[in-house]
């Protein structure tokens, strides 16, 4: 549901403030069934009820404490062979916005969570829109721990108020993080994937660290990560020095 919202631009954006709203990422999506919508447009809410996470997960979020939002993007023109890339341009986006905080050890934990040491700052949601194998629209969900001082059930979790002791305004994390996806997204352009890849990689939480993972049976293997493939997929070196690569519903890192 929406108790009320308000249209007005942020820094050359159309930027929509909903008080609360089911999940931004499905706002986006309808409205964008109903409307063309213009490139950067951006959804905040300060509460959702059914906020969305990796693999149906739910992203829960005290009311008006963190950075709830959903960016669209269009005519992206990336292939759906390369789809991971638009994964590794939002990671790495938010990672240098972060950076700006004095946020330390920031790392990207695979496929796309944001950490700090080994606590989760952020995680993201990406959705894409595909004609003729190309990915014309994105939704890009996303949800910055900002303010909130209290995790309850969340013992891995942490906040940028948490860390520095300091209390942010969303909007200014926002802007931050919107012009550092631009700039990604204008490094794909002009830079192969190859450096793109090897960019992220370097971020990756616990890289090159021997390290436990779940597989899908509950069974447990010890390896460590050695970057990713072209299509996304974890590279891991395991105790037999044999490297396999595994997808994101293969897997688990556990420590």
């Amino acid at each position: 549901f929406v108790q009320s919202y308000y249209f007005f631009y942020f820094k050359h954006m159309n930027i929509i403030k909903l008080n609360a709203i089911d999940s931004t990422n499905d706002y986006l999506k309808n409205l964008l069934l109903k409307n063309a919508l213009d490139n950067y447009t951006i959804v905040t809410a300060d509460f959702q009820n059914r906020g969305k996470g990796q693999m149906g997960s739910q992203w829960k979020s005290e009311t008006s404490k963190n950075l709830i939002c959903s960016i669209y993007i269009n005519n992206s023109n990336v292939k759906l062979s390369n789809q991971f890339a638009i994964n590794m341009v939002v990671c790495l986006a938010i990672k240098k916005s972060l950076n700006k905080f004095n946020i330390p050890q920031l790392s990207v934990k695979w496929p796309n969570d944001i950490m700090s040491g080994s606590l989760k700052l952020c995680g993201i949601l990406i959705e894409n829109i595909v004609k003729n194998k190309l990915i014309q629209d994105i939704i890009i969900g996303i949800g910055v721990n900002i303010n909130q001082m209290k995790f309850i059930d969340l013992p891995n979790a942490t906040s940028v108020k948490q860390i520095t002791g300091k209390y942010y305004n969303t909007d200014e994390i926002l802007s931050e993080i919107v012009n550092d996806i631009k700039f990604y997204f204008n490094f794909l352009k002009e830079e192969s994937l190859v450096e793109l890849q090897k960019l992220y990689e370097s971020k990756l939480y616990r890289l090159n660290k021997v390290s436990t993972f779940k597989l899908p049976d509950s069974n447990l293997i010890s390896g460590y990560i050695n970057g990713v493939n072209d299509d996304g997929k974890l590279k891991i070196i395991l105790e037999n020095d044999v490297e396999e690569s595994y997808g994101i519903k293969e897997i688990s890192l556990i420590n």
